[in-house]
Order: structure tokens, then C-alpha cells, then sequence
């Protein structure tokens, strides 16, 4: 039996991944354990689950690898101080603690940490985005595209895979970086780099895109392949200091709007202009790694590639027949590419490849809790609950979603990834226009303007979207068909807010601005508990669609636990909470106390 530990850390989102015979067996982020949202620090409490997960010691572990090569990003970090110095020697003196004591010595830190004894390999960051993109795809060859901010020197390779073979074909080098663009403004509209870029997408229907000339004409040029050179003059993440200085400001018109004020016009018109001129450059990437590579397929990874609107374009208008892309695309995924490069690349391991699936398993690869650990969690804590019997667990979920209650669900193992995809959700009724006021402002507390996803039934997927096949990561934008639309009233001179209260289709709760939809679908054999309750949610109401969003409020990351899952319930509006077999009323709960105001220590992203 072999076993491959692969490990992300320190940059932001730290993983462990584990493979068993080259199989995905566990994965999961750090910050589900230490509930600090996006935690960069050493993965030991993801490490300790996978190694549980798959009942080993350490001692049994065959490799452990590095999904980046730290000297390489020091010698990038070095290269830029000395560039813009006597700049940034402030953020370049803060950072030196970190590289000198544990970036640098790899090795040493792992084997410190968990007791290894064996050789730390390591991977380049893009041959770890590659290899998580194309390994686990449901193709026997394809191009692979990864886009990020920064890895090492590169922002951006292309190539392909064949077998279990992958070849990178070229790179584009930061400081020219769609990624850091794109981070860019996501800083300058007043939201968390590394964390808001979707806050950005989100708010961009909002918009005209004004600002898209004066982009392409002063920031940014963008030769026909796709390739872009960043007009550095108006940047300042050179020098480690902002993203954006004061020329930056002044092209548009002032100083970036502050975390947490109104969003204005301003802002909803550059989100509209980043978000076209981003989708511009990706699809010129796209036309560039296809006539090269000439492949039918493409596979895409890098925190870009989570750019959901950007990769419905890339699927409605080609020239790929079909794309595929990691649910954990970011650099939590780097742990698993960089654990499945080892297993192909350097131990020459032949891939088993299923045809037209995926070996990435619903991306359900954290951890679960049996119906005996959840049982003992309730009675240990005296919480009132009720045990649904298997033949009418999923009916009575799906009549309180029918009755319009907000249901927190917590079924099976976690998700790997960014998205909550039936496994740590919560469920609403799509077909009421105040759900997602009443999520977003009593559930979640956050911005009044993100949309929610729906999850459809995967066989009825085209009754509702613009949309021809799965997608089951909640990684596509769709329209909503044209026969559910409901004509708009003109938005000319409304307020964000005043925008939201119309109905524009017979799904609202799941229908944008722009009447798009981020989909996920959900098939019996991938998640049988939470596809079924939807069917008896479309038994009840005829609507084959649920809202489907994050366990979670924001700031912090998504549950993990069944303490987890109760506390989020209780310092919520939250009507029901499920856990596997358990179901929970709010009303019968007892009081909940916080020794503090719990929304003092998030981390606003």
C-alpha cells in the first residue's frame, strides 16, 4: 500500500491531501479545523485527519510533497524588493522572520511537525495546478490552462496531458498576472484580496463596463494569445505595501472605497469592466492553448479558474468541446495536484481513467460523523431533537423547505473546496423572492447583492439553465431559460438594494441580475442523501431547484463538525438544523450565550 501526503501552506487556504495507490482518498483545508478563515499555517489538523481518515501513523507514510519550491518564490520576493527599493523595506524586514524560520527549511518544519522521517519532495506551484487539473478529469487527454496570481515566477502555463504524462508548454511571468490584476481591483472596490475576488464577480451585473478602455488603453496590454503586460506605474504590490497606488486612484476618479461603506456606482461599474476585460483575456487564452495544442478537451486550475462566469463563457462559445475544472482550484488544491504529481510523474504510475467521469469523488473528501458520534453530541449537551427514520428522512427536510424555513444541512463528508456542495449547506425555497434578503441579511450576514446558487437535479438541469451537461463543482454560469424570465423594469438611477426587489424569473432567489445562475447539479450516485431530498422537494412543489449556499457566516469558514454546525445555527435566524439523521427546531432549542459579541473576532473578507 502507498501512501502520498501532499501538503499547501503558508500563503493563504493550507491543505493536506492524501493519496492511497495513487487514489484521492482525504483532503481537506486547515481553516475547517482551526476556524480561521483562509488560514495559511502549517496544516497539522488537516494532516491528522487525513492520516486518521485512512487509519495510519505517520511512519506509514510513503512521500511527502510541497506543492511549491520556496527558493524559487524567495528569489521572485528578493528580486522585487531590490527592484523598487529602498520601497517596501518595511513589508520585506516584517516578512524575513517567516522565510528565515520555517519557509526555507521545508524539510525541517514537516518533519518537526508531524515526526517524518522520510525525504520531502516538492513540486513546481503550476505543475501542481496542472496536475490537479488533469489528473483527476474525466479525460484521457486534454489542455491544460492554470491562471493564478503568482506561484514561484510564474502567473500563468499552458500545456497538456496525455495518459499519465503532462507537458508544459510555455509560462507568463509576474509581474504580469491576470490574477493580480484582477486582485487588484478587488482591492480597490474595497474588498479582501485573496478572498473577495468572488464578491467582485459577483457585483459586477450590477454594472457598465465604463472603465474597460481606460484598463486596457493605461493598465493593462493584451496581446491576441493572451499573454498581458501590467503598466506597473500604477501598481504598488512590487514593494509589498498596497495593490494599487495613487496614479491608480486618480484614473478612477478617487481613493479606494473603504471595507465595509456603500458601495456606489463607481464600483459596480469597475466591477462590470474588470469582470469583461478579464473574460477577454481568458478567452483569448483559451483560442491561443487550443490551436496549439489542438486537443478537443481543457483542463483548468488556478484561483482564476474560479472565476465561474468566465468559464460559462469558455464552455458556450469554445472551441473546446468540454472543460473541466478542480473544485479546489486555488492553492488548497495545490496539495493534491502536488501529491498526484508525484504519484504519475516521479513514480511513473500509470492513470486509471474512468471515461466520461472524474476521479475527484464529488470533491467529498473531508471528514464525516456517524449517526452514533452526532447522537452522543446532542444528549452530552442536552439539545431537543428528533431522529428521522430513513424512509421519511428526506420528505420531512424537504417540508420545511416547502414551508419556507432557512435549513442548515449537514450529511456525509465535507467538501474539498470553496463551495459547499450538499454536504455543508444551507437550503432554501428558490421560488421566493425574499429568501435570498432573508439569507443574506439574517443567515449570513453579508452584502445584500451576492447571489445564491441553485442545485438542480442533474436530469432536469436544462428544464431550468441555459445548460447542456453537469456541473457539479458550482463552477458554471448559466442564464435562466428564457421561458422563466420575468421582464425587468429599468435599473436606470436605482440603488443596489432597490435593484434586488424585483422578480426576474419563477426561480428569484437563484436568478441574478443578469438572469445568470452559478449551477451545481446533483446526481444519485454522487450524493444520493441530498439529490434525494430535492426530489421530494419537486414531489411537494413541482420546482426541481434549491437554494444551495455555504454553512457558514461570513467571516468564517464553512462548518466542519456537529458543534460546528450548532453553534452557526444558533447564532443565526436559522429555522431548522440537520445533521445526518437529526433534525432541530430553533424554537426548542435552549437559550444560546456568547460570552462576547462572536462577530468582534471575524475576519471580514
Amino acid at each position: 500500500m502507498n501512501h502520498i501526503l501532499g501538503l499547501s501552506c503558508f500563503y493563504h487556504d493550507s491543505a493536506a491531501c492524501l493519496l492511497k495507490n495513487g487514489s484521492i482518498f482525504a483532503a481537506a483545508q486547515e481553516e475547517r479545523f482551526t476556524r480561521k478563515k483562509h488560514d495559511p499555517r502549517f496544516p497539522e489538523h488537516a494532516i491528522r485527519y487525513c492520516l486518521k481518515e485512512a487509519d495510519i501513523s505517520v511512519d506509514e507514510l510513503d512521500y511527502v510533497v510541497f506543492y511549491d519550491k520556496p527558493f524559487l518564490t524567495f528569489e521572485r520576493l528578493l528580486l522585487s524588493f531590490l527592484t523598487v527599493a529602498p520601497k517596501g523595506l518595511h513589508s520585506w524586514l516584517e516578512a524575513m522572520p517567516l522565510w528565515l524560520g520555517k519557509k526555507l527549511h521545508m524539510p525541517k518544519v514537516i518533519k518537526r511537525e508531524i515526526g517524518y522521517k522520510g525525504d520531502v519532495l516538492f513540486t513546481e506551484h503550476h505543475e501542481a495546478h496542472a496536475a490537479s487539473a488533469f489528473y483527476p478529469s474525466p479525460f484521457k487527454e486534454a489542455a491544460i490552462l492554470t491562471i493564478d496570481g503568482v506561484g514561484e515566477w510564474a502567473t500563468a502555463s499552458y500545456g497538456y496531458g496525455s495518459g499519465s504524462a503532462i507537458t508544459i508548454l510555455k509560462e507568463l511571468h509576474f509581474p504580469d498576472s491576470l490574477g493580480l490584476l484582477y486582485s487588484a481591483f478587488t482591492y480597490f472596490t474595497g474588498f479582501r484580496v485573496n478572498s473577495g475576488e468572488y464578491k467582485l464577480m459577483g457585483l459586477a451585473p450590477y454594472g457598465k463596463p465604463k472603465y474597460k478602455d481606460v484598463i486596457l488603453n493605461d493598465i493593462v496590454d493584451v496581446k491576441e494569445d493572451g499573454s498581458l503586460r501590467l503598466n506597473m506605474s500604477y501598481f504598488d504590490f512590487l514593494g509589498g505595501l498596497r495593490m494599487t497606488n495613487h496614479r491608480f486612484s486618480k484614473l478612477f476618479g478617487g481613493p479606494p472605497r473603504r471595507p465595509e461603506t456603500e458601495i456606489t456606482e463607481r464600483e459596480m461599474d469597475i466591477a462590470a469592466s474588470i469582470q469583461s476585460v478579464t473574460e477577454e483575456v481568458i478567452m483569448k487564452m483559451v483560442r491561443h492553448v487550443h490551436n496549439e495544442t489542438k486537443m478537443k478537451h481543457l483542463c483548468l486550475a488556478g484561483g482564476v479558474s474560479l472565476n465561474c462566469v468566465a468559464n460559462g463563457r469558455i464552455l458556450r462559445e469554445g472551441p473546446f468541446e468540454d472543460i473541466w475544472i478542480q473544485p479546489a482550484a486555488g492553492d488548497a488544491g495545490g496539495a493534491l495536484g502536488a501529491a498526484l504529481s508525484v504519484w504519475h510523474r516521479f513514480l511513473g504510475n500509470d492513470r486509471v481513467h474512468t471515461e466520461g467521469r472524474d476521479s475527484q469523488k464529488g470533491s467529498y473528501l473531508g471528514p464525516g460523523f456517524s449517526t452514533d458520534n452526532v447522537k452522543d453530541f446532542l444528549n452530552q449537551n442536552k439539545y431537543p431533537y428528533r431522529q428521522l427514520k430513513p424512509e421519511e428522512r428526506e420528505k420531512r427536510i424537504a417540508e420545511q423547505i416547502a414551508a419556507g424555513k432557512i435549513v442548515g444541512y449537514m450529511a456525509g463528508r465535507m467538501e474539498f473546496g470553496p463551495r459547499a456542495l450538499g454536504a455543508r449547506s444551507i437550503l432554501g425555497d428558490p421560488r421566493q423572492v425574499e429568501t435570498q434578503s432573508v439569507m443574506n441579511l439574517k443567515i449570513k450576514y453579508r452584502e445584500s447583492f451576492r447571489p445564491f446558487a441553485p442545485t438542480v437535479l442533474q436530469d432536469k438541469a436544462s428544464e431550468y439553465f441555459e445548460i447542456d451537461r453537469p456541473s457539479p463543482y458550482m463552477l458554471l454560469v448559466a442564464k435562466v431559460n428564457e421561458g422563466r424570465r420575468f421582464p425587468q423594469p429599468s435599473t436606470d438611477g436605482l440603488g443596489l438594494l432597490e435593484r434586488l426587489k424585483n422578480k426576474r424569473s419563477d426561480i428569484p432567489a437563484v436568478t441574478h441580475l443578469d438572469y445568470s445562475a452559478r449551477i451545481q447539479t446533483v446526481n444519485r450516485n454522487d450524493k444520493p442523501d441530498y439529490y434525494a431530498v430535492i426530489s421530494e422537494f419537486e414531489k411537494l412543489t413541482g420546482c426541481s431547484v434549491v437554494v444551495n449556499t455555504s454553512f457558514n457566516v461570513r467571516g468564517e469558514p464553512i462548518i466542519c463538525t456537529p458543534e460546528d454546525a450548532y453553534r452557526c445555527f444558533m447564532r443565526t435566524e436559522m429555522d431548522v438544523l440537520v445533521i445526518e439523521d437529526f433534525m432541530l427546531v430553533k424554537e426548542e432549542q435552549p437559550p444560546w450565550q456568547e460570552e462576547k459579541d462572536w462577530r468582534d473576532e471575524l475576519i471580514l473578507d
